[in-house]
């Protein structure tokens, strides 16, 4: 694959701390990719840090939400190939490579975070949960739903734009889609760091959107996966009394 046909999607909100080590560090792996920061409505340096540092920057006028900096960037991105990368320094640029080794057989390559990633246990819990909801609803073993680090074609990235809210349930809403529609996906094992600066996804908020997703997406792609339990459970509780 030609590193040059590769862009690098850093969506930012509040991030001046790290941004510029964030995008030091993909520019010194990879020169030849295309780094787009998309600056959520920031009212620090996010901005000018990102382009000291040799980012393209896009900037909403306000903050619109990390998903809406996700659909910017796709919509904006020159290259073939998309990698999304948080911009609060949890993933690291060495395992970009990882990701685009396996995109010439998928459309879609997600980097799972497995034992000794930095977050929290009941982020952990509450991951696993939706795991095994979105294993469920797609019959394909989901390995981390909502993972924010992946690489997409672009052409078809673009195509589930319309799909995609404007929140942090974006990640998501993307691996349900695809695997509901017939594309292929793949599963890359990474360590992620702890995050600098405090997190913006709000657990109990954040938490039931997520689970609200599942289900839309269920709903549109696979409805007898979500009524057959519930149509069973009614009759056999039918024939019980």
């Amino acid at each position: 694959m030609k590193t040059q046909n590769v862009t690098v999607i850093i969506p930012a909100f509040h991030e001046e701390a790290v941004i510029a080590k964030v995008v030091g560090e993909v520019r010194v792996l990879h020169p030849e990719f295309e780094i787009l920061v998309v600056d959520d409505g920031s009212k620090d340096q996010t901005a000018e840090k990102a382009q000291q540092a040799g980012a393209r920057v896009l900037r909403h006028p306000y903050n619109i939400g990390n998903g809406a900096a996700v659909k910017t960037g796709i919509r904006h991105a020159t290259g073939d190939i998309i990698v999304l990368m948080d911009g609060d320094g949890q993933h690291s640029a060495s395992e970009i490579s990882a990701l685009l080794a396996h995109m010439q057989n998928h459309d879609m390559v997600i980097g799972a975070r497995c034992s000794g990633s930095k977050r929290s246990w009941h982020r952990t819990s509450a991951n696993a949960i939706y795991n095994l909801l979105a294993t469920y609803i797609t019959n394909f073993p989901v390995k981390d739903l909502t993972s924010g680090f992946r690489a997409i074609r672009t052409s078809v990235a673009r195509r589930y734009l319309h799909l995609l809210p404007n929140t942090f349930s974006y990640p998501s809403t993307l691996t349900l889609s695809f695997l509901r529609s017939g594309r292929s996906i793949c599963f890359v094992p990474i360590i992620t760091k702890k995050r600098t600066g405090k997190s913006k996804i709000r657990l109990l908020a954040d938490g039931g959107r997520f689970f609200l997703i599942i289900i839309r997406i269920s709903l549109h792609y696979a409805p007898l996966r979500n009524f057959l339990p519930v149509i069973l459970g009614q009759f056999f509780a039918g024939l019980g009394m």
